[in-house]
């Protein structure tokens, strides 16, 4: 039997009906097909949010999702690291086109010290694996590994989904702006965004509201430290921030001028990759666009084979006629926002288990496809 959701109030009851069988008939079969125990799903059409929670955050004690549940990002969090490296230029504090060895002395010289920052923040830098290596506990193995990387390709010809590769985007960041990563971004981009319940490190009185996520057998877990963690895969938040967050990237959220101009800078489509446009992290498709190609880009394959791609040059301004979108895993957590800038339309999907990119996508693109003004 599905789990029952649980919507809440906002404005015109019948929108809200609308919404609320759109959500219930793209989420219930993949609620029992991979046995998710809890999914906050919001939508916002037009500025109007719409919040549907469903099952448990927690089996053990029972604890229902609600829209204060906190739910790792996994990959997400790395547009929240493009947004601090674009803060860091705006500021002018950094230069994306500027290579890896000019913000960094101690890679000045070697292969990855010639690289440009941009690459790191597209995936394009030469060739990055998956993950920093088990062997890699501490900041000094950290540099020492990136003095002797040496590239598979020429930097720009091959994407290479990486997380030592965001992860070196943030440590240029946080280096340029003179603090840790997590004091800027928990002190100072995410106020910035307006998110109040957004973090890293989850403070102690608000871990009765951060969800266990849950593996393949049902194991609670929740991610533990690693080397370029908080760069790459560390954030958590809950569905009332996500969906601020994605209004801010359509524009539709109050900030400085200075805020906004970072989070537009993170939509410069750099690298035409398959069926989409490589973004600073984010990744956009020309909007109609076939769930054939959505589903294939974000594909397994797509993170785990290196992709040919081309150099946009210059580099693709901001476009609304888009559909923009992002995944994040984490062992027992899956997450997946996407939106439409020109519809003014986006839905946000936090659920803690980790289950396939293509059920997201399709679930997502069922609501969108539906309810897009």
């Amino acid at each position: 039997m599905a789990l029952a959701s649980a919507p809440h109030a906002s404005a015109g009851a019948l929108r809200d009906a609308d919404v609320k069988q759109a959500v219930d008939d793209a989420m219930t079969p993949i609620i029992e097909q991979f046995g998710i125990p809890g999914l906050a799903v919001a939508v916002t059409i037009n500025g109007q949010r719409h919040f549907f929670d469903y099952g448990l955050a927690s089996r053990e004690p029972r604890v229902p999702v609600t829209r204060d549940t906190l739910f790792e990002l996994g990959s997400i969090s790395k547009t929240f690291t493009a947004t601090l490296a674009t803060s860091a230029e705006v500021a002018g504090k950094l230069s994306l086109d500027g290579n890896i060895g000019d913000h960094l002395p101690e890679l000045a010289g070697t292969p990855l010290g010639r690289v440009s920052v941009r690459d790191l923040a597209t995936h394009t830098a030469g060739g990055f694996p998956l993950q920093v290596p088990d062997t890699v506990r501490d900041r000094d193995q950290l540099m020492a590994y990136f003095r002797n990387w040496k590239p598979q390709f020429a930097a720009g010809t091959r994407r290479s989904y990486a997380n030592p590769s965001v992860g070196l985007l943030g440590v240029i960041a946080a280096r340029s702006m003179g603090d840790s990563f997590e004091n800027l971004m928990e002190r100072r981009l995410f106020p910035d965004l307006g998110l109040r319940r957004t973090y890293i490190n989850v403070p102690p009185n608000e871990m009765k509201s951060y969800a266990w996520g849950y593996t393949r057998a049902d194991a609670p877990v929740r991610v533990g430290p690693g080397m370029l963690a908080s760069e790459a895969y560390g954030v958590k938040s809950n569905s009332v921030d996500m969906m601020r967050f994605l209004e801010v990237n359509m524009g539709l959220g109050e900030v400085p001028e200075r805020v906004s101009r970072a989070v537009m800078a993170t939509h410069t489509g750099s690298f035409r990759a398959g069926p989409f446009v490589q973004d600073l992290i984010w990744e956009h498709y020309p909007y109609p666009v076939a769930l054939a190609n959505l589903v294939a880009g974000n594909a397994p394959s797509a993170n785990r084979e290196p992709m040919p791609v081309e150099r946009i040059e210059p580099p693709m301004a901001p476009r609304q006629d888009v559909l923009i979108n992002k995944t994040g895993s984490t062992n027992g957590f899956g997450a997946y926002v996407a939106y439409i800038p020109a519809r003014r339309i986006g839905i946000v999907m936090l659920a803690n288990k980790n289950y396939p990119n293509e059920a997201r996508v399709r679930a997502a693109f069922a609501v969108l496809s539906r309810l897009a003004p």
